[in-house]
């Protein structure tokens, strides 16, 4: 199921959503392509740099969790993403505020290498925590949970199949896609994917950080209206 639009206007133009999309573009086509493997082991996170048990040293652990934001795995990997970040960034940043939006988009990634690190560190091997976690998921996450509190009415045009469609209300778009990330984040605990993976953990940990904080990022901003289906 990809989202490829929502019926959501906005107020004014989405500065810090273009320019996300610009900086994670700029990152996979300037840096990460010429050598992709070589990027990913120096932009990724790995979450033996936090227990101090990596077999290697690289970048502090702070600088590798903000730079891994900005680092993908793949071209569909990054495509897809700043799909998604198009989508529903622009609706949030039209709520929240440019410089409140950019500061809750941060926290959201920040808040999903959190969880997914506890994850790895607790349930998973120490080979799993080797594994560099790249990727602007986490905190694109974190906007779709706050786009589903904002908006729920909202309607997603959603393709399904080569010629099916579905204009869905934002809260069963992103419910069905949070109820995947949860059963696969289930399922991967308990049969790890060998050599990495999704990281379900860092999607649920960005998701839930939106849903719960972003009423509190508003504060002191005009209320927004959910208009459901209007154009």
């Amino acid at each position: 199921m990809l989202p490829l639009r929502d019926q959501l206007p906005t107020r004014s133009f989405p500065v810090v959503t273009i320019a996300l999309i610009v900086a994670n573009a700029a990152v996979w086509v300037l840096y990460q392509v010429p050598d992709l493997e070589g990027s990913v082991l120096q932009l990724g996170f790995r979450p033996c740099e936090l227990a101090a048990s990596c077999p290697s040293v690289g970048q502090p652990w702070p600088l590798d969790t903000f730079a891994s934001m900005f680092a993908h795995g793949s071209w569909g990997h990054i495509v897809f993403n700043m799909l998604f970040l198009w989508i529903f960034g622009n609706n949030v940043e039209d709520a929240l505020g440019r410089m409140r939006f950019l500061a809750f988009y941060v926290l959201c990634g920040l808040a999903a290498h959190a969880l997914q690190t506890f994850v790895t560190l607790q349930f998973g091997t120490d080979q799993d925590a080797t594994i560099p976690t790249v990727g602007a998921s986490g905190a694109i996450a974190g906007v779709l949970g706050a786009y589903v509190l904002l908006h729920p009415r909202a309607r997603v045009l959603t393709w399904v199949a080569p010629f099916f469609f579905l204009d869905l209300p934002a809260w069963a778009y992103l419910g069905i896609w949070f109820l995947f990330q949860a059963w696969d984040g289930g399922f991967s605990v308990l049969h790890p994917e060998q050599g990495g993976g999704v990281a379900y953990f860092a999607h649920i940990g960005g998701f839930a950080f939106g849903l719960l904080t972003v009423r509190g990022f508003m504060a002191g901003r005009p209320p927004q209206l959910d208009t459901g289906g209007a154009r």
